[in-house]
C-alpha cells in the first residue's frame, strides 16, 4: 500500500486512467466486431463503412497509448485487404 502522499496521489491516478483506458479498449473491439461481422455477411457497403468508422478509433487508441501504433496499423491493414478481397 502507498505510505506517502505523492504515492496515494500516483494510486487514484492510475486507477482512474486503467479505467479510461479499459473504456477505450472496449469502444475499440465493439467497432472492430462490427467490421468483422460485416465481413462474415458479405456486405462490401457495409464492411467499408465500418472499417471507415473504426480506423479513426484505433489510431486514436494508438495515440493515447491503449494500444501501439504497429498493432493498430497492422489491424487495419488487415482489415482493409479482407475488405477489398470481399468485392473480387
Amino acid at each position: 500500500m502507498a505510505n506517502t502522499p505523492s504515492a496515494k496521489k500516483a494510486a487514484r491516478k492510475i486507477e482512474a486512467r486503467t479505467k479510461v483506458n479499459i473504456a477505450r479498449r472496449s469502444r475499440v473491439r465493439t467497432y472492430l466486431r462490427k467490421v468483422e461481422e460485416a465481413i462474415a455477411s458479405g456486405d462490401k457497403d457495409a464492411a467499408t463503412a465500418a472499417l471507415r468508422a473504426a480506423e479513426p478509433e484505433l489510431q486514436r487508441a494508438a495515440g493515447k497509448g491503449v494500444f501501439h501504433k504497429n498493432l493498430a496499423n497492422r489491424k487495419v491493414s488487415r482489415l482493409a485487404k479482407r475488405v477489398k478481397a470481399l468485392g473480387a
